[in-house]
């Protein structure tokens, strides 16, 4: 695996990006009922559960931070329809995996400083169960880290990949491997490793999902973003390898953008060139269907050549 010599900016992977011609080959908007008017974006991967095909989603008004994880199930032609005998957890961004027979559900608690209601602090909290029913929150993670993520090993451990915040650097990716979820805590979430060579100052990122590649590497689907000079926010798509024996990861490289999808609304002006990885289904036809939120207004899914391929040739 080709490791990371040298940081790039999100110009540079842009170009990359261009001059590779990655296309989309599908582009369509999901959509949700039973929601009212409330809009559904950053949305996990769907999933099987029982018979059913579901997806969970963040649902909110348009003027609001105030979200709630919505669990949806597949009725066709791209249609999700609300789970009314499911859970509704008041979390932002929510997130999807399995350790051994156990759902974890996780997403982002947000709630008002006392003495200033603009000002929002927020953390990672976690849920898990057999039964998506009878979710039990047992974990959480530092104050004002977002973006983490875990997955099980093939021995057992899990990998938890974090978003650690430096006053110099901005944002980094942190790892750490846990030798089961009793260890996931605040204290250890802050002990994690950095990566290195992910982001120049005043870009950031994150890991919104983690795959077992065949190999033994781990695939990593994350964003990269930054402010523009008149406050406009954009985010990209991204992935890259990880070596959990190394600690070493491939170059980050763009895999989609918001011109890659249709045209929809937007949250707010300055959000419009904004897409966050929500998950992604590999094929055996060596395509990839990526979820995304879009604009913080809408939840899009494209077809992609899978990126995870060329670290398992």
């Amino acid at each position: 695996m080709e490791t990371t010599l040298k940081v790039k900016n999100v110009t540079e992977l842009l170009l990359e990006f261009s001059n590779k011609n990655l296309q989309s080959y599908y582009s369509k908007r999901l959509n949700f009922k039973g929601v009212n008017e409330n809009d559904v974006y950053n949305i996990t991967a769907p999933f099987k559960y029982g018979q059913d095909t579901l997806i969970v989603g963040r649902v909110e008004k348009r003027d609001s931070e105030n979200s709630e994880a919505v669990f949806f199930k597949s009725v066709g032609n791209d249609i999700w329809v609300k789970k009314d005998d499911m859970p509704i957890l008041k979390l932002q961004d929510p997130f999807i995996t399995k350790v051994s027979n156990e759902f974890i559900l996780g997403g982002v608690e947000i709630r008002y400083k006392q003495d200033d209601k603009n000002s929002i602090l927020y953390k990672t909290v976690f849920y898990k169960g057999n039964n998506l029913n009878r979710l039990q929150r047992f974990a959480e993670g530092p104050e004002l880290m977002k973006d983490i993520r875990l997955i099980q090993l093939n021995d057992g451990k899990i990998l938890v990949f974090t978003r650690p915040k430096n006053e110099f650097d901005g944002a980094n990716i942190g790892y750490l491997i846990l030798n089961s979820l009793d260890e996931l805590n605040s204290e250890n979430i802050l002990k994690a490793k950095l990566l290195k060579n992910q982001f120049i100052k005043d870009e950031w990122g994150g890991v919104n999902g983690i795959y077992k590649l065949s190999n033994g590497l781990i695939g990593v689907l994350g964003h990269i973003a930054k402010f523009d000079k008149d406050g406009n926010r954009h985010y990209y798509s991204t992935s890259f390898a990880f070596n959990v024996a190394t600690g070493e990861t491939s170059p980050m490289k763009i895999i989609a953008t918001r011109k890659n999808f249709e045209d929809g609304d937007y949250k707010r002006k300055d959000l419009v060139d904004v897409i966050f990885s929500g998950g992604i289904v590999r094929r055996d036809d060596g395509k990839a269907e990526l979820y995304c939120g879009v604009s913080d207004a809408e939840a899009h899914e494209i077809e992609i050549d899978d990126p995870f391929i060329q670290y398992e040739k």
